[in-house]
C-alpha cells in the first residue's frame, strides 16, 4: 500500500479510536500526525520528531494569535465583573413588553454579553447564572428557560469580536477586520432564529402564573439602566471602531480590550487585586489549551497536504455532484456532524484546509465561507454528544442535559434554517464588509 495511503489511514483510523476513548483532542492530533508523519518521511524517529516540532511550532508562531489569550483574558474580567447583570437589565429594557419578554431578554443579554466577551460558555454561564432564577419565577420551566440561554449563547461566537474567526483567519489568511464585519448578519439572523422559537414556544412552556410579569419600567429608570449598560457595551466600539479606524491591528484591539476591562472592574468595583492570579490563571489554561490545539493541527495539516487529503475528498464530493448548491450543502451537513462531536477550534483548523480548494473553485468568498463555517459549528457547540455550551447550561440549572435537548430541539430546526440562510443569501455575510470597503 502506497505510504501517503497508510498516512491517511493513521489519520483517520487513529483520531475516531481516540475521540471515541475520550482521549483529548489535542493529544489524538499530535500522536496521530506524529505516526503520519514518521511514515511519510521514512520512518526515521529523529528526523519525524524533528518535522514534527517544527510544524508545531510554525503553528503557534504568529502574531495574529496573539488576540486570542488577550480576548480570552478579556474575557475572564468581563465574567467577574458583574457586567452580565447590567446587560441582563439592559437587554429587558430593550425587549420592552414582548410576549415572553424574560424569555426575550435571555436571548438578547446572551447576544450582548458573548458581543462583549467573545465566547460563548462565558455568555451561557454568566448569563444563565443570571436569567435562570427570574424565568422559573415568571412561571417557566427549568428545562425550557436552560434551552432558551443554551440555544442564544453561541451569537457572540458571530457577533465581533470572535475567537473563532481569528482561528478561521489564520487558517484560510483572510482579513480579520472583514470577518469581523461579516459576522454582524450572521449573528442577528442566529439572535432572530431562537427569539422566534421563543415567540412561537413560551405559552406551552409556562407551568404557573407569573409572579413579576407586571413589573413594568418608568422613562427614567429605563434610562438609567441602560445607562449603567452603556460602559460595558462601549467595549465592541472601542475595539471594532479602532479596527475599522486604523488605530490599531486585531491583535492590539484585543490587548486595549483587557485593560478597558481592568478599568471596568475597577469603576465597577467588582475585580479586587486579589481575584487577579485566578482569572490570569484561568485565562492562561484556556490559552494553553488553544494554542497546543493551533499547533499539533499545523502538524496534522502538513500530512494531509503531503497525503492529498484535501483533493481525495475534493474528488469524492465532486463524484456525487458536480452541482455548487449540493457541493455546499454536502459541505454544511459534513461541519455539522463534525461538530457534534468536536470544538469549533481543532474542527476549524482540520476541516477548513480540506474544504478551502473545492471553495475556491467553485468561486465563493472566504468571507463568506468563513460565517458559514462558524455559524455551523456553533450549532455544534450546543449540540450532544459533546456540546460544551450545553452542558455548562444545564450544569448552571442543576439539570442534566436529557429533559433540556428535548427542548432544545426547536431551536436546533431554527438554527439550521438559518444556516442556509446565511449559505444561499451571500449577502447576509458580506454586505456589511462590502459597505466598508473591505472586500
Amino acid at each position: 500500500m502506497d505510504v501517503t495511503a497508510v498516512a491517511g489511514l493513521i489519520l483517520l483510523i487513529g483520531i475516531i479510536v481516540g475521540i471515541a476513548l475520550g482521549v483529548p483532542i489535542a493529544v489524538v492530533i499530535g500522536v496521530t500526525s506524529f505516526l503520519a508523519i514518521f511514515v511519510l518521511l521514512g520512518s526515521d524517529p529523529t528526523i519525524t520528531t524533528m518535522n514534527t516540532a517544527s510544524e508545531v511550532f510554525t503553528g503557534m508562531n504568529s502574531f495574529t494569535l496573539l488576540a486570542i489569550p488577550f480576548f480570552i483574558l478579556a474575557g475572564g474580567l468581563m465574567n467577574h465583573g458583574g457586567i452580565a447583570g447590567r446587560l441582563v437589565d439592559a437587554a429587558r429594557v430593550v425587549v420592552g413588553k414582548l410576549p415572553g419578554g424574560l424569555a426575550h431578554t435571555n436571548v438578547v443579554a446572551n447576544s450582548m454579553f458573548g458581543a462583549v466577551s467573545g465566547a460563548a460558555v462565558a455568555a451561557a454561564a454568566a448569563v444563565g447564572s443570571v436569567m435562570g432564577p427570574r424565568l422559573e419565577r415568571d412561571g417557566y420551566s427549568k428545562s425550557w428557560s436552560t434551552a432558551v440561554n443554551v440555544a442564544s449563547a453561541p451569537a457572540g461566537m458571530l457577533i465581533p469580536p470572535s475567537n473563532t474567526f481569528i482561528v478561521y483567519s489564520l487558517v484560510s489568511s483572510t482579513s480579520i477586520a472583514a470577518l469581523f464585519m461579516a459576522g454582524v448578519g450572521p449573528g442577528i439572523i442566529w439572535t432572530v432564529a431562537v427569539m422566534a422559537v421563543v415567540a412561537l414556544t413560551h405559552k406551552r412552556h409556562k407551568v404557573k402564573e407569573s409572579e413579576d410579569a407586571g413589573v413594568s419600567l418608568t422613562l427614567g429608570l429605563a434610562m438609567k439602566t441602560l445607562w449603567r449598560a452603556v460602559p460595558s457595551l462601549l467595549m465592541i466600539v472601542v475595539v471594532i471602531g479602532g479596527i475599522l479606524s486604523g488605530l490599531f491591528t486585531a491583535t492590539e484591539s484585543a490587548a486595549i480590550a483587557v485593560v478597558y476591562c481592568l478599568v471596568l472592574g475597577a469603576v465597577y468595583r467588582t475585580i479586587r487585586l486579589k481575584d487577579l492570579p485566578g482569572i490570569l490563571v484561568e485565562a492562561g489554561r484556556t490559552t494553553s489549551i488553544v494554542m497546543l490545539l493551533v499547533g499539533v493541527s499545523s502538524a496534522l495539516s502538513f500530512v494531509m497536504a503531503f497525503a492529498r487529503v484535501p483533493d481525495l475528498i475534493g474528488d469524492l464530493i465532486l463524484g456525487v455532484t458536480a452541482n455548487p448548491s449540493m457541493i455546499l450543502v454536502i459541505i454544511m451537513v459534513i461541519l455539522l456532524l463534525v461538530g457534534t462531536f468536536m470544538d469549533p477550534t481543532p474542527a476549524i483548523l482540520i476541516f477548513v484546509p480540506i474544504f478551502a480548494p473545492m471553495i475556491d473553485d467553485l468561486g465563493i468568498d472566504p468571507i463568506h465561507f468563513g460565517t458559514m463555517v462558524v455559524y455551523a459549528f456553533c450549532v455544534g457547540v450546543i449540540t450532544p454528544p459533546v456540546g460544551n455550551v450545553l452542558f455548562v447550561g444545564a450544569r448552571i440549572s442543576g439539570l442534566k442535559i436529557e429533559p433540556v435537548i428535548g427542548k432544545l430541539v426547536p431551536f436546533l430546526i431554527a438554527l439550521v434554517i438559518g444556516l442556509f440562510v446565511v449559505v444561499f443569501i451571500p449577502q447576509v455575510s458580506l454586505a456589511l464588509p462590502g459597505v466598508l470597503g473591505m472586500l
